[in-house]
This record gives structure tokens, sequence and C-alpha cells, in this order.
């Protein structure tokens, strides 16, 4: 099953600024429009962190705000450029679940989780284990949700 991921975000000149400026990326592709004119995109970039962020960022609500912990991310792959203006989607299908083999009551979840934009381009792909609470333990935070 396929875990649709809404809503979407239309990515902004100041979600690539700031967020290439806090993470200390200050590639001209993604901050000098000037230097980005004379590249085959001809416009600047929105940094991967950023896409890399948003999409993994919707998925939260959907599949991790009860967790516990993100314990990894594998196989990022960056297919296409984003670039100010695009609208992206994120979307998620479970991969395996089991049981921890370290922690009682809690489980092991891998999902891949795609970032896809409003044209169905997916320009990102990732695998992202987290830790959860089993059903039959929920954590103390399913109180406050």
């Amino acid at each position: 099953a396929v875990i649709v991921h809404r809503p979407g975000r239309t990515l902004t000149e100041a979600d690539n600024i700031w967020q290439s400026l806090i993470n200390m990326n200050t590639s001209p592709l993604h901050i000098d429009a000037a230097y980005c004119a004379d590249t085959e995109w001809k416009k600047p970039l929105v940094s991967s962190l950023v896409s890399f962020s948003l999409i993994n960022g919707m998925s939260v609500s959907s599949l991790t705000a009860r967790g516990i912990a993100n314990l990894g991310w594998d196989k990022v792959r960056l297919l296409y450029p984003c670039f100010v203006g695009d609208t992206v989607y994120a979307e998620s299908t479970v991969l395996s679940a089991r049981l921890s083999q370290s922690r009682q009551h809690q489980g092991v979840v891998t999902c891949e989780t795609r970032g896809v934009k409003a044209d169905n381009t997916v320009f990102l792909t990732c695998e992202r284990t987290f830790l959860v609470p089993t059903r039959a333990h929920p954590s103390h935070r399913d109180a406050r949700y």
C-alpha cells in the first residue's frame, strides 16, 4: 500500500536560501542567480538538503509522529533537480516491519519514501528506518495525540 502524505509544498526562494545558509552549503548553484545563469539550468537549483528535509518532514504525521527514534536513511537517490516554484509531494511504501530484537514492546519499520513533483516526476527516493511502539504497548506520547 502507498501512503500519500499531504499537504504538498511549493518550494520558495526563502526555503532554499535559509536552509542553504543554515547548513553552510554556500555552493553558488543554490544561492547565486548570476552564476546559475551560465549553467545548463539557467537558474538556481533548490538544495537537495531542502528537498530531502521537506519530503521526510511531510511523512512525519503519517509515519512517525508517535515514533521513538529515526534509525537511519539508506539508498538516498536524487533523480532530478528541484527549482523555486516546484510543488512537491511525498509518498511512502512500507517495506518491512518487525519486532525489535533489543527493545521489548517496540518495532522497527522501514519505508521507501519518494518525493514527487506536481507533474508526477519522482525526483527523490530514500529508505528510512525508524523505531515505533507496538500497538499493545503505546508510548507515553500517545496520550497527546
